[in-house]
Parts: C-alpha cells; sequence; structure tokens
C-alpha cells in the first residue's frame, strides 16, 4: 500500500482547473455547513480544507473531493446540540473530539481491512437513511430560512415550533433564502459547468442584502477569525464519555459509506479502481485533523468530485489544489464572508436537503416492492423522529430477517428426500435402478445450494416424516457452503440414524463442507468407506450394506410418505 495518493503533473492544467472548480462550489456549501451544524462558518471552512487535504494525499480516489457533506453535517448538528446542552462550558470543545474520534475509528475500520464491508447494506436502508437525513436538514433550516434562529429541541423542537416561525416570519429574509433557493433550483443547467449556481446564489444575495436591504436588521455570518486555526485538545466528559464515543461510531460509519459511495462514483467515471481501505485511513486522517483544528467533520462529496472530474481532474493533485485554495480565503480572505446573510446560507443548505433526499426511488418504491418500500418509509421515520443508529440498525435487521426468510423458502426446496425413483426428475437411470431394487430401503437426502441456518428446519422436516428406511445417503455433491445451524440439523439426523441401528452414507462433500463435517466428528463416526466423493457411489455401496443385511420382516408396516 502507497503512503500517498496518486500524485501527477502529467496532466497539470486539467488538475489545477478541476481544484479551482472544486474550490468555488465548496466555498458557499463549506460556509453553509459550519452555520447549520452550529459550530460557526470558520469551522466549515477548516473543515472543507483538512479533510479534503489529507483525503487528497493519503487517500486512494486521486479525484475524490473530501469535504462537509449535508449527512455529516446533520449527524454534527446532534452532537454539538446534544453536548452544548449538557455541558455548556466545554461542549463545542467535545463536538471536536468526536470529530478526532470518528477519523480514529476510520482509521483503525482501514487498517482492520473493513472497507469492503461498509458498504454492505440493502438498499432500501441507504435510500431511507439518506432520505431521513435530507428531512431532517430541510426541518433544520427552516427557521433561518424564515429569518429566525432554530428553534431548540432538533427535529421535533422545530416542528412543534412551526406555527410561531410561520406567524413571526422575516419579509426580508424569507425572502432572500426564496430568491437563493429559486436560484439553484431553475439555474440553466447548460451553464453550471461554468458558473457554479451555489456561488452566484451567495455573491447576488450579499449584494443585495447590502445595496437594497441595508436598513434591514438581517442576520449576518459576521467576521470570521483569519490566521491558523488553534489546536483543540481533546477533552472528555466522564458523563458524556459513552454518547461522545457513540457519536463518533456514528459520524466514522456514516462517513465510511458517503466517502465510499462517492468513490465508486469517481470510480466509474474516470475507471481508475480505488482501495476503499487506504481511503478509509485517508478520511480518518483528515477527520482527525479537522477535530484538532476545530473544523466539523467530512466525507467524499459526490457533487464536489463530479465537478472536479468533469473540469478534468485526473490525479490527486486537483483535490490538494482545492484545499490550498480554500486556505487562502481562512487566511487572508475570511473577512469577505462577513456581510453573507445567513439566509442565503439557509436556501444553500435546503437545496442540499432535497437534493439528498432519493426521490427517485420514493416515487417507485411500492411498485418495486411493498416489503421494501416499508422498510424505507420505516428506516426514514425512525431517522428523523428517533435516531441515526437506531434508524440502521432496525433497518438492516429487519431487511436481513426478510432477505434470509426469502432465502430460506427458495433454498428449501433443494432439499429433497426421495426414497423412490419417481420422487425427483433429475435422477440418473443407474440411480432409478438402485432406488427401485431398494424399495424404499434407502433413504437419499439431496441438497444443494448454500445451505445457511434457516434450512435447519427443512432439514429436520424431511427426516421426520420419513423414518422408515435402513440406509441414510446425504448429498453435497451441490453444496458450497455448510452454516453451523444446518451442520447441526445435520448432525441431528445422522446420530439418530445411527442410534437406530441404520446405516449412513456422504457422498460429495468436499473443501470446506467436508471441514465442517471433520470439526463435528460426523465423518469419523462413519466407516471410511461409506463417506464417498459421487452420488452414485453412495448408492452402490448402500446395495452393498442393503445385501449383507437381510430385510426385516415387518408386521402392518406403514405406507411410505413421500416428502
Amino acid at each position: 500500500m502507497r503512503l500517498l495518493n496518486d500524485i501527477r503533473f502529467d496532466n497539470l492544467r486539467g488538475d489545477l482547473f478541476g481544484g479551482m472548480t472544486a474550490a468555488v462550489v465548496a466555498l458557499p456549501m463549506a460556509l453553509a455547513f459550519g452555520v447549520a451544524s452550529g459550530a460557526g462558518p470558520a469551522a466549515g471552512l477548516y473543515g472543507a480544507v483538512l479533510v479534503g487535504l489529507f483525503a487528497a494525499l493519503f487517500g486512494s480516489t486521486p479525484t475524490l473531493i473530501s469535504e462537509p457533506t449535508g449527512p455529516m453535517t446533520v449527524v454534527m448538528t446532534a452532537v454539538i446540540a446534544n453536548l452544548v446542552a449538557t455541558n455548556p462550558e466545554h461542549g463545542l470543545a467535545m463536538a471536536f473530539t468526536v470529530v478526532m474520534m470518528a477519523g480514529v475509528f476510520q482509521i483503525i475500520l482501514g487498517l482492520l481491512r473493513f472497507g469492503k464491508y461498509v458498504t454492505l447494506m440493502p438498499y432500501t436502508v441507504v435510500s431511507g437513511f439518506m432520505t431521513g437525513i435530507g428531512l431532517i436538514m430541510i426541518i433544520l433550516q427552516l427557521g433561518p430560512f424564515l429569518g429566525q434562529a432554530t428553534p431548540a429541541g432538533g427535529v421535533l423542537g422545530t416542528l412543534r415550533s412551526l406555527p410561531d416561525l410561520v406567524t413571526q416570519v422575516d419579509p426580508a429574509e424569507a425572502g432572500l433564502a426564496l430568491m437563493t433557493l429559486a436560484l439553484i433550483l431553475f439555474f440553466p443547467k447548460r451553464l453550471k459547468s461554468y458558473l457554479p449556481p451555489q456561488l452566484l446564489a451567495l455573491v447576488l444575495g450579499t449584494l443585495i442584502s447590502l445595496l437594497l436591504l441595508d436598513g434591514s436588521d438581517l442576520r449576518r455570518i459576521g467576521e470570521i477569525p483569519t490566521g491558523l486555526p488553534t489546536l483543540q485538545m481533546p477533552v472528555f466528559s466522564a458523563e458524556q464519555w459513552r454518547l461522545m464515543l457513540v457519536d463518533a461510531l456514528v459520524l466514522a460509519v456514516l462517513g465510511c459509506i458517503d466517502a465510499l459511495l462517492t468513490s465508486v462514483i469517481a470510480e466509474s467515471l474516470t475507471r481508475k479502481e480505488h482501495d476503499s481501505n487506504k481511503e478509509l485511513i485517508g478520511q480518518g486522517l483528515g477527520n482527525l485533523a479537522s477535530g484538532l483544528c476545530g473544523g466539523i467533520a467530512g466525507a467524499g462529496a459526490t457533487m464536489g468530485t463530479v465537478v472536479n472530474i468533469q473540469s478534468g481532474a485526473r490525479s490527486a493533485l486537483s483535490g490538494i489544489t482545492r484545499a490550498l485554495i480554500l486556505l487562502v480565503v481562512v487566511l487572508w480572505a475570511a473577512g469577505l464572508t462577513s456581510q453573507i446573510p445567513l439566509a442565503v446560507l439557509a436556501g444553500i443548505a435546503f437545496k442540499v436537503g432535497l437534493d439528498i433526499i432519493d426521490w427517485s426511488f420514493l416515487k417507485r418504491a411500492h411498485r418495486v416492492s411493498l416489503r421494501a418500500a416499508m422498510i424505507m418509509y420505516g428506516v426514514i421515520a425512525l431517522t428523523v423522529f428517533v435516531d441515526l443508529i437506531w434508524a440502521v440498525a432496525v433497518g438492516v435487521f429487519v431487511a436481513n430477517v426478510l432477505t434470509i426468510d426469502r432465502l430460506s423458502r427458495l433454498q428449501s426446496r433443494s432439499v429433497r428426500a426421495i426414497q423412490h425413483p419417481g420422487e425427483h426428475e433429475n435422477l440418473t437411470l443407474d440411480a432409478q435402478a438402485v432406488l427401485e431394487r431398494a424399495d424404499g430401503r434407502i433413504l437419499l437426502f439431496t441438497l444443494g445450494g448454500p445451505l445457511i441456518f434457516g434450512l435447519a428446519k427443512a432439514i429436520a422436516r424431511q427426516h421426520a416424516v420419513l423414518e422408515d428406511h435402513e440406509v441414510l445417503i446425504l448429498d453435497f455433491s451441490e453444496v458450497p457452503i455448510l452454516g453451523v445451524s444446518s451442520s447441526l440439523a445435520l448432525e441431528k439426523l445422522v446420530l439418530e440414524d445411527l442410534d437406530a441401528g441404520r446405516q449412513v452414507l456422504i457422498a460429495g462433500a468436499e473443501g470446506d463442507v467436508r471441514q465442517r463435517l471433520d470439526r463435528l466428528g460426523i465423518t469419523a463416526r462413519l466407516p471410511a468407506d461409506q463417506v464417498v466423493s459421487s452420488m452414485q457411489e453412495a448408492l452402490v455401496r448402500a446395495e452393498a450394506l442393503l445385501a449383507a443385511s437381510p430385510r426385516p420382516v415387518l408386521l402392518n408396516k406403514p405406507e411410505a410418505v413421500v416428502a
């Protein structure tokens, strides 16, 4: 694994232009996210500079642009609000410590090579989670959008205060926010590659507020401290350390998902593969540096990455260029942003919330699958009204349970108990002949596909109704994976037959399946010549065993039940 990202100078013009364009797009977003989070515009700028710089230097996706994003800002807003409410004196410093901890967790996930597992979540859960985050961002911006401070109490507090927000609306600020939103929404697509609408809205909204609304008492960003940031030493609270730990894990996992999904988009546009684990290390270093310098958390940003690539960028030099340009703004030009109205930033953040919502899947989820739609709506509700962790945990659990149930029902069809030649259409003529001569004394258990834990019940049920046999053959020829639950069900089946004095043969068990049977001691209980390589060989051996053991005479023998 190389230490630094792919930094080249053979595409200097494209990388520099891509970095400059990405910086222009990032500036209004960083300011908006910083203000929306509650940490202030400077924290948004520091996050954009440091997360972007370290991810570009030490990540794995050359054209990835990393900065504060909508989902990360929503979580960061909740973190800051909770910690400041419980500890007004040190709450903000503790929030920056959470960012550092999130960075450390991301580095650990990368070092443990968990990158490929991070995005293994059902799309219904991801869609519901992102849509819920989009709704949270929209709801939290309603106060600033209408010219007032965001009410306390997060989403529920804002919804409860909505009547007061509407009746006390500030016409000037609401007008600026509406103008900003309309400009971004209806800006011609063909011009977006030349002029980002967010930057135009920022400049135009500020000019209108200064020239036409100068007498109005508009809320503005205010002076942003210039110069290098003050290092934030980690601050912990004995009462809040568990909350900080959970918040850090949420930020880390969300940042991993956000970054790796964006990396996949960049990979599809540039046809250049990335290393997920190395990318997580780069993202973690970026968030660690951002927290140390008083910046908010960030991740891979889809819009900035696409703009960067479309502007001609092909190496990590573009991300470094973008970070350095923003650093110039932080060090020497931050004073120019002091007159930006907060309503303009609210309009920008409101549009980001609209973009996060998965409108495409929302419109057709019920047509794709009613179950999928219910999972998505449930995740949305939990995300907005309960908790992000619970939303993902419950969503993944329900989705996986439904998937396992469906797979188990499908796989149970491959568990077939056969005693007579006409009970399975795929038997060879030789196998049919052996079963016909055996006249029900051989029970052939054919197993197919991965034997996951959901099949244990099907295995037990099939065997329970077919006890009238003298030789049991377990055919593993088509089984690539043998789960623990299924293997234990098979072990019980084998032991019951052995205790009843029946003969048991195992056919076609190879690789991992054979190792699992060996570890359970199933194969050790059988003679070596009764563990064979194919079903046909097992049938021949079973017929020989029957010949050596005369058939007992049973009075009132019941009819064999066909499975």
